[in-house]
């Protein structure tokens, strides 16, 4: 079945769904008006009362909103004829070979994806203003000849005429799905809405995939087939290379309050930088990809088999990088890191001294888990490194080794515990300014010394663990410009920045007081519930949404899991344990029958967590 019919079935489908919910309506009504007949009027109204507020309320409000519903362009970089002639002139001589007309505008968007959309009009039976995205990590990836395929793909929509219906099947998917959401899931009249739109929901998915498949053949009519194949493959890789980018290179300076002056300009260096690595790559870019019939896409597999079921068509052999067709690409690169990265409340940096900032607060980090534990260890409130080589001084490295390495007798703790140290010194020698950082897209940046050489504190480390030689690695130290003193604690207690939510257990007790209790996996967040024992779920998800969990953290109670000596489970279902602190304190924790969880299995979560500290 062509894509246009399965389309109309799509749409036919839809119009089915409002008979459906006029059918219910006419059969609640009826319903009622039986009630009324054979008892009393006030049992009438409260049995039908929720099948109208589901049918009338829920369904009219989701059309209301699906009509109402305002088809905005992407944010993204506009890229006019005369900034880039090359890119443009490819863009209609691929509109031509398709049969349909070019875009009306072209912009940079900052995903990796390449799409298309059409502004129309009457639910897309007038045509409209036509847009055409590409993003950014796609051009910085592609080079010319995977690009064309790529665009001819994303024009072929528009030649077979998939936007068209696809306006009203996605108006239609806005209005079942609010529907679905307003209508509660033991409401009887929803059942059959619900079953209804599954069904719509496969049908429509079906038609999408099959509509790819045709966009496939246009980009392998306009590009040949050896290009079709790579750009998809390319774009497989890219995605996960860039979103390996975005979490080794950007997200760790993001969560302590940074970003790079543009985000994107250091995807393209990376790229090159990990050459043969993301070459390897490539031949498992398809077997990552599992299908569904519920994916909108087919499988990576599956459309590779298609492409090369089909007759050859017109290959060219332009190695070009796909960016050459802007000529002015880092002005545009920069326009679009201001228009899609937010900045606020963060510092901004060149790229060079955002790696070496990044650095340096990582390292601060690290050391002030291994001062908060150490403080511990010596029964103080705070240490820094000045204090622990005291401790080396005075033959206390493998007692304070034990905290690192349990499994250690005390003379094996004490030699590992150079390896915690030289991490301490390292943070002296930064804070001495007798270090700086060098970047690497293909490893963590290194420290070097003020002579440019990789700067190796282990000896002195080695020294420092022996109480004999404590005082030589001192003077070494001091020889080298390092101060011991610089190395001191910033954060005395810790945070839940950097954490991530793993679970959720709503409406329980915890220290006394009614919360819901947020699982991360540094620590336990209880928000308090100010006595309201519903929807538990729905409350944890809309506060993680409406706010980063570090923030979630500083305005409630948390418990970061270094500060726990033990836990003891007093009963499984529902979980009644006791959490006793390094302080001493203890807290009690207990979940009702009643309770909610943010997934089925956060109890199971908890449990795992909780086992962790069940041995000491």
């Amino acid at each position: 079945m062509k894509a246009g019919m399965r389309a109309l079935f799509s749409v036919l489908m839809l119009i089915g769904f409002f008979v459906l919910v006029l059918v219910e309506f006419l059969a609640s009504v009826a319903f009622a008006v039986w009630l009324i007949t054979v008892g009393p009027a006030a049992l009438a109204v409260k049995v039908t009362a929720p099948l109208f507020v589901a049918i009338v309320g829920g369904v009219g409000w989701a059309l209301w909103q699906a009509v109402r519903f305002k088809n905005e362009p992407m944010p993204g970089v506009v890229v006019t004829p005369d900034q880039a002639p090359q890119l443009w002139a490819e863009v209609r001589r691929l509109a031509e070979g398709v049969g349909t007309r070019a875009p009306d505008e072209l912009r940079i968007v900052p995903e990796v994806n390449a799409a298309v959309s059409e502004h129309s009009r009457l639910l897309g039976l007038i045509p409209g203003r036509r847009y055409l995205y590409v993003g950014l990590p796609v051009l910085q990836a592609l080079n010319v000849d995977q690009l064309r395929a790529v665009l001819a793909h994303e024009l072929g929509h528009y030649s077979e005429a998939h936007l068209r219906l696809g306006a009203v099947a996605y108006r239609g998917r806005i209005a079942m799905e609010g529907a679905i959401g307003r209508i509660g899931k033991w409401n009887v009249a929803g059942w059959p809405i619900r079953l209804y739109a599954r069904a719509y929901l496969l049908v429509d998915n079906a038609v999408s995939r099959r509509q790819e498949l045709e966009a496939d053949a246009a980009s392998v009519r306009l590009a040949g087939r050896q290009a079709a194949v790579a750009a998809l493959t390319e774009i497989a890789v890219v995605d996960m290379a860039y979103a390996f980018y975005l979490n080794r290179y950007v997200g760790p300076g993001a969560e302590l309050g940074m970003l790079p002056d543009n985000v994107f300009a250091g995807f393209g260096e990376m790229l090159a930088a990990r050459e043969e690595e993301i070459a390897r790559l490539r031949p498992e870019a398809a077997k990552r990809e599992t299908g569904s019939r519920w994916n909108t896409h087919p499988p990576l597999a599956v459309r590779i088999a298609a492409i090369n079921a089909l007759p050859e068509g017109m290959p060219s052999n332009d190695r070009r990088r796909a960016t050459d067709l802007i000529p002015d690409l880092p002005t545009m690169s920069g326009h679009l890191h201001r228009l899609s990265v937010r900045t606020e409340g963060r510092q901004v940096l060149p790229w060079p001294q955002f790696t070496a900032a990044t650095a340096s607060r990582r390292l601060q980090k690290t050391a002030d888990n291994i001062f908060r534990e150490l403080a511990r260890q010596m029964n103080r409130p705070v240490v820094g490194l000045y204090e622990v080589m005291d401790a080396m001084a005075a033959g206390r490295a493998g007692e304070l080794g034990e905290a690192f390495y349990e499994n250690a007798t005390r003379k094996e703790a004490a030699a590992k515990f150079a390896d915690v140290l030289e991490l301490l010194l390292m943070l002296a020698a930064v804070r001495s300014d007798r270090a700086t950082w060098q970047a690497s897209w293909t490893d963590s940046a290194e420290l070097l010394g003020l002579d440019g050489k990789p700067l190796d504190l282990a000896p002195i480390a080695q020294l420092a663990v022996v109480p004999a030689t404590t005082a030589l690695a001192v003077d070494q130290l001091r020889e080298l410009g390092i101060e011991i003193t610089a190395a001191v604690v910033v954060e005395a207690t810790a945070t839940a920045r950097g954490g991530d939510v793993i679970a959720g257990l709503g409406n329980v007790t915890f220290d006394g007081g009614e919360a819901d209790l947020l699982v991360l996996d540094n620590g336990l967040i209880a928000v308090p519930t100010k006595g309201d024992k519903d929807e538990g779920t729905k409350r944890m998800k809309a506060m993680m949404a409406s706010m980063p969990v570090a923030k979630i953290a500083e305005m409630n109670r948390f418990v970061p899991y270094e500060e726990v000596r033990k836990v003891t489970i007093v009963k499984q279902v529902p979980i009644r344990a006791t959490i006793e602190l390094h302080d001493g304190r203890s807290i009690e924790l207990k979940e009702s029958w009643t309770g909610d969880e943010l997934h089925k299995k956060s109890r199971e979560v908890l449990h795992e967590v909780f086992a962790q500290f069940a041995g000491e």
